[in-house]
């Protein structure tokens, strides 16, 4: 009833297909990938009636492509509404992690890098806070006991300023199994924080330039990951220049003038098509 010239869809659901699907909305709708390949496959999630899919990563494309040939793909991230003015000191001895406690984000193998961390005396003036809440809350809370790690691992709730928590920082720390575009990679760096991930398919790899904003390890190898870890957590230096970079990545890649300026492309381009093809 609104005829709108563009309907987004970002929903991950197929409830909506058959509205989606009719004729007068079929050219209109431009689909949103909020997630990996896998995620969509392993949940049968069906693309089929879109002919305009967003991707948010390059990275997904070729499955993407092979599963929905006739599809037009675009690759455009997500942005965050404003790159912080604040910056962080890198004088805190504080780790940070943010997300749900699901499988999902790998929190277990955190704990077990936090492990080996403070076995090194050298560390143990550090704190891992991970803020978040989920249906393994009480799993990480026993594993955290049972590993005597309570007093350099905080929980905190999730929390509307979390800029607060970003800022109390001086690196961020990332070991989830797999995902789309990862936020927090890019709100963390837009404060300036140096950042750590495993090199999962999809996600570490378009916010971290490797040695440059921080470290991408090789997925699962925590020995890496401890590595890398202390590397930062020992050099202040290391974490300013790194820190500097990953906000300039913010900046460049993912602010929200830069994203706007390809949907109004996008837009534009979409726009033309339909009045060609109505000649």
């Amino acid at each position: 009833s609104f005829k709108p010239d563009f309907i987004i869809c970002n929903t991950h659901s197929n409830k909506l297909n058959k509205i989606l699907s009719q004729k007068n909305n079929k050219n209109k709708t431009i689909k949103i990938v909020h997630n990996c390949y896998e995620f969509y496959n392993k949940f049968k999630i069906n693309l089929e009636i879109f002919e305009n899919i967003v991707l948010l990563t390059a990275q997904d494309f070729k499955a993407f492509k092979q599963k929905y040939p006739q599809a037009n793909f675009h690759i455009i991230p997500n942005f965050i509404p404003e790159i912080s003015q604040q910056n962080v000191d890198y004088v805190n001895k504080v780790v940070l992690s943010v997300g749900r406690f699901a499988k999902q984000k790998g929190f277990s193998r955190l704990i077990d890098i936090w492990q080996i961390i403070q076995q090194d005396l050298v560390f143990k003036g550090w704190k891992l806070i991970i803020v978040g809440d989920g249906e393994l809350k009480l799993e990480i809370q026993e594993k955290i006991k049972a590993k005597n790690l309570q007093d350099s691992i905080i929980l905190k709730p999730f929390t509307k300023e979390i800029e607060k928590e970003y800022l109390q920082a001086s690196i961020y720390a990332m070991t989830s199994l797999f995902e789309g575009l990862p936020m927090v990679l890019v709100e963390s760096a837009s404060f300036g924080l140096p950042q750590i991930s495993f090199d999962i398919n999809t996600g570490p790899s378009d916010i971290i330039e490797n040695e440059k904003s921080g470290y991408l390890v090789e997925d699962n190898d925590l020995e890496g990951y401890v590595e890398k870890l202390k590397a930062l957590m020992q050099d202040q230096n290391l974490r300013e220049s790194m820190g500097k970079r990953a906000k300039e990545i913010a900046q460049e890649k993912f602010s929200k003038e830069v994203i706007m300026k390809k949907w109004f492309e996008l837009f534009e381009r979409l726009s033309m098509q339909e009045r060609n093809s109505s000649l």
